[in-house]
This record gives C-alpha cells, sequence and structure tokens, in this order.
C-alpha cells in the first residue's frame, strides 16, 4: 500500500500539472507518513541530498554555457561548420548537425543547443528553400549531442544518483565517441532526406575560408578542452574545472570576441541561477523519493521481474531501452535520472554492463525523450522558433529517430563505444 501511495501520488501530482520536483517531494514525504517513519528523516535525506560536493560543478557548467549561448559563439561554430560541410547536398542541413556537435560540446545542454542554434539556422535555412519541418527536425534531434559530448550537467547527475562511486571524468570522455557517431548517424539521415527533397547545393567556401572560421571559432572550442581537459588531466578537479571554465568564457565572450554586453551577461547571471535552483530542488526531493524506493526494495523487486521475464541478457536489455524511451516521452530528464538510475543499474551490473556505458546509455535514452510528445522540451522550442505544429513535425521526423535508435543500439551492444576512451585514463 506504501508502493502504491508513493507512486500513485506522484503521478496523481503530475497529472495535475504540479511541478516535478514538488510531485516527487509530496509523494515522498506522503509515504513517510503513511509508513510512521519521523518526518524529520525525510527532511534530512532532502537535505543531505544536496550536501554532495560534486553538485557545485553543475551550477558552474551552466553559467559557462549560458556565457556561451549569449556571447557570441554560437554564430562562431555555425560559420565554421557551414564553411566545412556546407557545400554538400542539403548542406545546411549538414550545417546544423555539426554545429550542434561543436557547440554541445560548449553548453552541455541541449535546451540551450536548440534555442542558440535553432534561432540562427531554421530562420536561415527556411530562406533558402528548405522547409520548415526538416529545419525543425534536423535542429531538435542533433541537439541531443550536448547531453553525450562532455561537458553535461546530466551526467553529474547519474554520478550522484549511482551513489558517487563512480568518476565524473570519464563519464565526460565516454559520452565522446557515441556522441559523434550519434552526429553521424544524423547527417546521413539529414543528407537522406535532401536528396529525397532535391533541396540545394551550396558552393565550396574555399580553404581560406575554412582556415579563418576554425581561427575565430578555437577560442571558443577551447572551454570544452579547458573543462575536460583539466578534469582528466587531475590539474583540476571537476568542479575547479567548472568555475575555471566559467571564468574563461567570460574572458572570451568579452576581451576575444567582445560581443558580451552587460546585459547578456546578466541574462546569463539569471537564466544559470533559475536553471540551478531548479535542478537543486529536484536533486534534494529525488533523495527522499529515492530512500522510500529502496524502503520498498524496487530495485530489487523489478531485477527479479525482468529476469523473470527473461533470463537472456539481449532480452532484458532492450526492454530496459524501451521503459527508459517510455519514461523519458512522459517526465523530465533530470527527475528520471535520480529516480532511475538506482532503480535500472544494479540491473544493468548484474549483466555484467560497466556502469559507464549503462550512463551513456541512459543519457542517450532520455535524450531522445527531449525529442518526442508528450513532454519534449527540444521539441517544443524547436517548433516554436520554426512556427511549425508539433504534428506536422513529428509526421516526417522518423529518419532522424530511426539514426538514433541506431547509435543507441550500438552503445547498448557494443561495450567499447563507451568504455574505450575511459579505459586509456585508467
Amino acid at each position: 500500500m506504501g508502493l502504491a501511495i508513493l507512486l500513485g501520488l506522484f503521478a496523481l501530482s503530475i497529472t495535475f500539472g504540479l511541478p516535478v520536483a514538488y510531485a516527487i517531494g509530496l509523494s515522498a514525504v506522503a509515504a513517510f507518513a503513511y509508513e510512521g517513519l519521523p518526518l524529520l528523516i525525510a527532511f534530512q535525506r532532502i537535505v543531505s541530498g544536496v550536501s554532495v560536493f560534486s553538485l557545485l560543478a553543475i551550477p558552474f557548467f551552466i553559467f559557462a554555457g549560458e556565457l556561451m549561448l549569449h556571447g557570441g559563439i554560437a554564430a562562431r561554430l555555425v560559420r565554421l561548420a557551414s564553411s566545412a560541410v556546407g557545400w554538400m547536398r542539403g548542406g545546411l542541413g549538414q550545417v546544423n548537425v555539426f554545429s550542434s556537435m561543436l557547440f554541445g560540446g560548449i553548453s552541455g545542454s541541449a535546451v540551450a543547443d536548440v534555442s542558440a542554434l535553432g534561432s540562427l539556422l531554421i530562420p536561415v535555412m527556411k530562406e533558402k528553400g528548405y522547409e520548415d519541418d526538416y529545419a525543425v527536425n534536423v535542429t531538435v534531434t542533433s541537439s541531443i549531442a550536448g547531453i553525450l559530448i562532455p561537458p553535461s550537467h546530466n551526467m553529474i547527475l547519474f554520478v550522484v544518483a549511482a551513489g558517487g562511486g563512480l568518476s565524473v571524468s570519464k563519464l565526460f570522455i565516454a559520452g565522446i565517441i557515441p556522441g559523434v557517431l550519434m552526429c553521424l548517424g544524423l547527417a546521413v539521415a539529414a543528407r537522406w532526406v535532401a536528396i529525397r527533397r532535391n533541396y540545394p547545393v551550396e558552393e565550396f567556401a574555399g580553404w581560406n575560408v575554412i582556415a579563418m572560421a576554425t581561427v575565430a571559432a578555437i577560442p571558443g572550442l577551447f572551454t570544452a578542452v579547458i573543462i575536460v581537459g583539466g578534469a582528466l588531466s587531475g590539474v583540476f578537479t571537476v568542479t575547479e574545472s567548472g568555475a575555471i571554465g566559467a571564468i574563461y568564457a567570460i574572458a572570451v565572450t568579452t576581451l576575444a570576441y567582445r560581443s558580451l554586453s552587460l546585459a547578456d551577461f546578466w541574462t546569463a547571471v539569471i537564466r544559470s541561477v533559475k536553471t540551478t535552483g531548479m535542478v537543486m530542488i529536484l536533486v534534494a526531493c529525488a533523495s527522499a523519493f529515492g530512500y522510500m524506493l529502496a524502503f520498498y526494495q524496487v530495485p530489487a523487486k523489478l531485477a527479479t521481474a525482468l529476469f523473470w521475464l527473461s533470463d537472456n541478457p539481449i532480452v532484458i536489455l532492450l526492454v530496459m531501452n524501451l521503459m527508459l524511451l517510455v519514461l523519458g516521452m512522459i517526465m523530465d530528464m533530470a527527475a528520471l535520472i535520480l529516480i532511475c538510475t538506482p532503480i535500472f543499474l544494479p540491473v544493468a551490473v548484474g549483466l555484467g554492463m560497466d556502469p559507464i556505458q549503462f550512463g551513456v546509455m541512459m543519457m542517450m535514452n532520455l535524450g531522445l525523450g527531449l525529442c518526442t510528445p508528450p513532454v519534449g522540451a527540444c521539441l517544443f522550442v524547436g517548433c516554436a522558433i520554426g512556427g511549425v505544429p508539433i504534428e506536422r513535425a513529428v509526421r516526417t521526423i522518423w529518419p532522424f529517430y530511426f539514426a538514433i535508435l541506431v547509435a543507441l543500439m550500438l552503445v547498448t551492444f557494443i561495450p567499447a563505444i563507451s568504455t574505450l576512451l575511459p579505459g586509456l585514463i585508467d
């Protein structure tokens, strides 16, 4: 009965539009009360949930991403991608994908990717004769690169939800190959659709233009090198690298590019504070919720149910992927990471999967959920920018979904894709 109260009240709260963080906290406190557990323990769990040192990196990463978003980095990355791959059939689709790959490694946020690159590229693509649904679909699906290619604050949440025993640096670097692989698949899908629709071919810009665009983009791209390289080399902790990355972002956008105004800086501060506040409230409430899930032995019961369903690891992994995909369609990504990691990670480890590999698999699953209705934040933002009804975008987005699913299956069943690079720094 207690588990029914925990999950039922949570589902009911979400249905009536209560913010996810508050729905999680309310249902956890209700379960504590039903079981007669001291409410003091519930609030201790809530407070201890955010008393984790590694969480300090999140506001720095978010702030650095906002500075990059408002400081002119995105425009320079678009110029670099345009000069390099814009000459292909449907070249602006390729530009969109590879701009997302570059910008995702700086912003660490899929929604920021859609907001920044969508505002730049979707109107240009429409002016050049590309249909609006194509422009939106490419922008939305390629934004997942911001979740996989480091730095990514969602990966920090995964490490915290996993109990803190994993290396954030290793998880960061584990996302590089899967992120690039997924973007290559999306580039193939974008080209395939462009050929079928006979989209225009741009002229080759020339090597001089490529060289100049590369030089202009290097200071911005170096932000990711500082954040990831500093953490991997041991020069900085992950938290320190986030702080130094934010300072470097300020220096680049104000001194090198001179494109960050005081108003832009203030906007970045306000958005960072709001986002950090939402994430931290979610983490705090999810700690109490996770305590009750463990109290009701949900992870063990789920593992038993999955192994009862089949003893074939392939079948179990496919079912886990399906469950994560469905959940990603109806819930916020950060909340799912915090709730589902303690449930599914023991099952994956029991099957012999590396926790790092599982983390990347989860990021891809839940990232795809950001691009799907009914609760796809990236899909909503992209459609709003492009002025395209969500129903029409979804009808033609299937080639891009297929490309992401292919990458997801490769990550799920070929461990080396996500474990090769982390293994090199042991």
